[in-house]
């Protein structure tokens, strides 16, 4: 599995792992940023972007992914940040490959089984007749019916690219996603703890991690801290950009979070 990258900068390495539906371009911005300080690698995640389309897609089978990729890439350490399902990745190899982390950053998304809530988008974009559709305004009025946010609609739909014969295809392994949801909400497998300095960040509007996570979260990750970055959800990159590379650059720069 060779997944695609971008990379920015030099210095210690910094590897950056996108959510469900998301694409490595998600994170550019804040990437440019963090390379006056660090050799950034943004990855597509298997089934998403330009990464290779296969059937398996659960935590184990990216946590190799990206295990690959750092061995490709001659990265013998790095810090590892992820958000939502890129955040389960980085937490399933930090428990895996602890040698591996220097430090780990996971935004929004805490070490235990969620139940579910995608189920009406990816019913929004199966239904949705790609490969016939005019222009973009037509996919969106179609998906506004099942996905009232205009926000999230504009962000699924970054996932559509322009075929040369006419109509559109989708970037991501859709029928993937599709099939293997349940993989994607379950817990992280268990092997070894990861005992390295980890930071969890929640978006204060968030009901994705709770501030009772954090027994649960200590329980994988015994040094990990939690911080909350105020006015942000779930995507708290794209809400609170200039919050989340103040905290998330403290970290990585902290010596006595070692």
């Amino acid at each position: 599995m060779q997944l695609n990258y971008k990379t920015f900068g030099q210095g210690e390495p910094l590897i950056i792992l996108h959510g469900l539906f998301g694409t490595l371009d998600n994170w550019q911005t804040l990437a440019k940023r963090w390379a006056e300080k660090y050799t950034v690698f943004l990855v597509d995640q298997r089934n998403h972007g330009r990464s290779p389309h296969v059937d398996e897609h659960n935590y184990l089978a990216m946590a190799e992914d990206l295990s690959t990729f750092m061995e490709d890439n001659w990265i013998h350490q790095a810090h590892i940040l992820g958000h939502s399902m890129g955040g389960k990745t980085a937490m399933q190899f930090a428990v895996l490959y602890p040698e591996m982390v220097d430090k780990l950053v996971v935004i929004d998304i805490a070490p235990k089984v969620y139940p579910g809530g995608h189920e009406q988008i990816i019913e929004a974009l199966n239904d949705l007749d790609v490969a016939h559709l005019e222009d973009r305004k037509v996919a969106d009025a179609q998906l506004k019916t099942k996905i009232p946010l205009f926000g999230v609609r504009q962000f699924l739909l970054k996932n559509l690219t322009r075929e040369k014969t006419g109509g559109y295809r989708w970037k991501m392994n859709l029928s993937a996603l599709t099939k293997n949801y349940q993989a994607i909400l379950q817990n992280i497998e268990p092997s070894e703890l990861f005992e390295g300095a980890a930071l969890f960040i929640k978006g204060e509007t968030s009901p994705y991690i709770k501030e009772e996570d954090l027994p649960i979260i200590q329980a994988y990750f015994p040094n990990a801290q939690l911080k909350t970055i105020k006015k942000a959800g779930h995507w708290v990159h794209a809400e609170q950009p200039d919050s989340l590379f103040e905290i998330v650059s403290h970290f990585l720069i902290d010596n006595t979070s070692k």
